[in-house]
């Protein structure tokens, strides 16, 4: 009942905050991104097949708040009951800012449809996601990450409630500058506490180390390419010991 009071506040919210700001700008960014495998939380979500994300971010007037919409689905076919619309308020800044301290969040309630799959089963689901970096902390161009999700079924039905559960997951970051090169190269790291999310076990589950960039391209449009590895600890999360993908992605913001 909280989550649905929150999906309907947040929004409200959003606007009465809009008389306050009105000499900044909406902003508004598109998101196209290609997944030669999507591995959600570490799991398969397509098997070992590609994905597509499109999706549109909503800047409300430089508040803090915003709301995002992401349509992900396959890039085979077999997978549309799997297919599904995100719609998600949050809210993000930085606390302690111009210290060693600094820490930007990221805030959020996402409402996910699987729109295909049917009323039979559990289609809708509720994903809270907290995000958390501290660019300052280490120095060197290390930056230290921390991300939470909570998930459960948005229906009352209590068959389904197995599914519920907790990801934590750890993540380093290094950006390195090259000379020749627009943008720094990153290196990241990442390793995952799955707590019963899926019907998993609660283990240490899946370890990641990625590379890649951020070129920008003009003052609207970013490019982002990366590779990735996946390490998997726990067989309940992935089945599949090693997995590498790439992930691109293209944004234009107005």
């Amino acid at each position: 009942m909280f989550k649905r009071i929150v999906l309907i506040g947040l929004p409200l919210f959003f606007f009465a905050q809009a008389g306050f700001a009105e000499e900044k700008k909406l902003g508004i960014t598109f998101d196209l991104t290609y997944l030669s495998q999507w591995l959600s939380k570490g799991a398969p979500a397509y098997g070992s097949h590609g994905a597509l994300f499109k999706s549109i971010d909503i800047d409300l007037w430089g508040t803090g708040f915003g709301l995002e919409v992401i349509h992900r689905n396959s890039t085979s076919s077999g997978y549309v009951d799997k297919e599904r619309i995100d719609y998600r308020p949050y809210i993000k800044g930085v606390l302690f800012r111009e210290s060693p301290y600094e820490m930007t969040y990221n805030f959020g309630s996402e409402y996910e449809s699987y729109y295909g799959l049917a009323r039979t089963k559990s289609n809708t689901t509720w994903e809270s996601i907290g995000s958390f970096s501290w660019p300052k902390l280490l120095g060197n161009g290390f930056i230290p990450m921390y991300i939470v999700h909570y998930e459960t079924p948005a229906t009352s039905e209590g068959k389904y409630n197995y599914i519920a559960g907790w990801v934590h997951r750890f993540i380093l970051n290094y950006d390195m500058k090259i000379e020749n090169l627009p943008s720094p190269l990153r290196f990241s790291s990442e390793v995952a506490y799955t707590d019963g999310l899926g019907g998993a076990s609660s283990d240490w589950s899946y370890a990641t180390f990625g590379l890649s960039t951020n070129l920008k391209i003009n003052k609207n449009l970013t490019f982002a390419p990366g590779i990735y590895q996946q390490v998997t600890m726990d067989k309940s999360v992935c089945p599949r010991d090693d997995v590498t993908y790439c992930i691109i992605s293209t944004k234009y913001k107005f």
